[in-house]
Protein backbone atom coordinates (compact mmCIF):
# COMPACT_ATOMS: atom_id res chain seq x y z
CA UNK A 1 0.00 0.00 0.00
CA UNK A 2 1.09 3.53 -0.66
CA UNK A 3 0.80 6.55 1.60
CA UNK A 4 -0.36 10.03 0.59
CA UNK A 5 -0.80 13.24 2.55
CA UNK A 6 -3.47 14.28 0.05
CA UNK A 7 -5.33 12.06 -2.41
CA UNK A 8 -7.74 13.41 -5.00
CA UNK A 9 -10.05 10.99 -6.81
CA UNK A 10 -11.80 12.08 -10.01
CA UNK A 11 -14.82 9.90 -10.74
CA UNK A 12 -16.29 9.06 -14.15
CA UNK A 13 -19.30 11.30 -13.42
CA UNK A 14 -16.85 14.23 -12.94
CA UNK A 15 -17.33 14.43 -9.18
CA UNK A 16 -14.21 14.78 -7.04
CA UNK A 17 -13.39 13.22 -3.66
CA UNK A 18 -10.50 14.47 -1.55
CA UNK A 19 -8.84 12.66 1.32
CA UNK A 20 -6.04 13.59 3.70
CA UNK A 21 -3.51 11.30 5.35
CA UNK A 22 -4.43 8.04 3.60
CA UNK A 23 -2.96 4.67 2.84
CA UNK A 24 -4.22 3.37 -0.49
CA UNK A 25 -3.88 0.82 -3.24
CA UNK A 26 -5.09 1.15 -6.81
CA UNK A 27 -5.62 -2.07 -8.72
CA UNK A 28 -7.82 -3.83 -11.24
CA UNK A 29 -10.65 -4.10 -8.71
CA UNK A 30 -10.56 -0.37 -7.97
CA UNK A 31 -9.27 1.97 -5.29
CA UNK A 32 -9.07 0.92 -1.66
CA UNK A 33 -8.04 3.37 1.01
CA UNK A 34 -7.76 3.76 4.75
CA UNK A 35 -8.04 7.29 6.09
CA UNK A 36 -6.09 8.72 9.00
CA UNK A 37 -9.03 8.09 11.35
CA UNK A 38 -9.19 4.42 10.35
CA UNK A 39 -12.18 4.59 8.00
CA UNK A 40 -12.00 2.24 5.02
CA UNK A 41 -13.36 3.12 1.59
CA UNK A 42 -13.60 1.24 -1.70
CA UNK A 43 -14.31 2.67 -5.12
CA UNK A 44 -14.85 0.09 -7.90
CA UNK A 45 -12.60 0.54 -10.94
CA UNK A 46 -15.54 1.56 -13.16
CA UNK A 47 -16.10 4.60 -10.90
CA UNK A 48 -12.51 5.94 -10.85
CA UNK A 49 -11.32 8.06 -13.76
CA UNK A 50 -8.01 9.17 -12.25
CA UNK A 51 -6.21 9.73 -8.96
CA UNK A 52 -3.73 12.39 -7.89
CA UNK A 53 -1.56 11.70 -4.85
CA UNK A 54 0.68 14.19 -3.05
CA UNK A 55 3.13 13.38 -0.27
CA UNK A 56 5.14 15.93 1.66
CA UNK A 57 8.84 15.19 1.99
CA UNK A 58 9.68 13.70 5.38
CA UNK A 59 13.04 13.64 7.08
Amino acid sequence: MQRADELTVVHHDDTVSRFRDVIYTLGRDGLRLITGDGSERHFPSHEVLTTHAHSNARA
